[in-house]
């Protein structure tokens, strides 16, 4: 990396639309900068690759906790990546908190951060896409006086905003990619029926079948052992196609189909969910459905700052349409 000192004024000046003269300004540390500028100025130093000089380093707008499930499904630390950019281009320091098996509770990771004097709070396929969690939890945080956003999973009875993807519409796509295959027996391998995502990909996946194929669903587990789980169900079911609810299941269907001698996709076509990095990559590379990880980041984080600023957007959902990716998992059913 270069020091910002060497940095040519000129091109931070481009890439944050401002004038070398407040570039100068900001990087002296001297005042008369509005407080958006000065975090436009050093942004585009990251973004150009330069260090911050130390005297602005050491500065922050706040403490950011970010609140993920875990970090074996490699979706979650794709989201946590890209709110941390975003939230160190505004000047706030993002805290992850992640819920271990056996460690921390959401509850208590939120005690925690609430004591670290955090200025607000990102939940990410947190509790509150769970139909059987108490939603007061959310309602005594906003009586503590700490904003906060939730990602995937949404529940009318909290006031928040909320980011999404279209998970009906995921499950519409991934049908119909399977019925034009030809398939007319399709199984849906999904979380628990408790979770708001899975709720929704059920009646998407119900949605797309009716009057095309039959369907048939298994609620197990987000993991790779659910989803080979599933697939020995499904399998005896009859079913030539299998949508999952995420990649990681993908990868179980598959595992299990081959110990069967099942091939995919001659035999048996697969479809994932989530799109994570490194999945394109599996034998055969598995066709999913991409979910627009960046632009719900960036919403939620977007969100945070607008209630931060006193100037709250609406508390909805807001709901982003994910993508088909084709690869090699899906082909024509067998010959019956």
């Amino acid at each position: 990396m270069s020091d910002a000192g060497t940095a040519r004024l000129a091109d931070i000046a481009v890439q944050a639309s401002v004038s070398e003269a407040t570039v100068s300004r900001v990087l002296n540390g001297k005042a008369g900068v509005a407080s958006g500028t000065r975090l436009r100025v050093l942004a585009a130093l990251d973004v150009l690759g330069y260090e911050r000089p130390v005297r602005l380093r050491q500065r922050s707008a706040g403490l950011i906790g970010l609140v993920i499930p875990e970090l074996t499904n490699p979706i979650f630390p794709a989201f946590a990546q890209v709110i941390e950019q975003a939230l160190s281009g505004y000047g706030y320091t993002p805290v992850l908190c992640t819920q271990m098996p056996g460690g921390a509770t959401e509850d208590e990771l939120v005690d925690q951060l609430v004591e670290r004097g955090v200025t607000g709070i990102i939940f990410l396929s947190g509790l509150h896409a769970d139909t059987s969690a108490d939603p007061g939890r959310y309602t005594k945080l906003t009586g503590r006086g700490v904003p906060f956003v939730l990602i995937n999973g949404y529940n009318e009875r909290i006031s928040a905003p909320f980011v999404s993807p279209d998970d009906r519409a995921a499950a519409r796509m991934a049908v119909r990619h399977l019925t034009d295959l030809g398939h007319r027996r399709i199984g849906l391998a999904i979380g628990p029926e408790r979770f708001v995502p899975a709720r929704r990909k059920a009646l998407g996946f119900a949605e797309a079948l009716e009057g095309k194929a039959e369907g048939v669903v298994q609620h197990t587990l987000f993991t790779v052992e659910g989803g080979y789980a599933a697939a020995e169900r499904l399998l005896d079911a009859g079913c030539t196609g299998i949508v999952c609810g995420s990649d990681l299941m993908a990868l179980g269907v598959v595992r299990a189909a081959r110990q069967r001698g099942v091939r995919v996709p001659r035999d048996l076509s697969v479809i994932g969910y989530d799109d994570s990095e490194l999945i394109a990559f599996t034998d055969p590379p598995l066709t999913t459905v991409r979910q627009p990880v960046r632009a719900m980041a960036n919403a939620a984080v977007g969100a945070l700052l607008e209630e931060l600023g006193e100037n709250p957007v609406q508390h909805t959902e807001f709901v982003f349409q994910p993508e088909l990716v084709v690869r090699g998992s899906t082909a024509q059913p067998p010959p019956s």
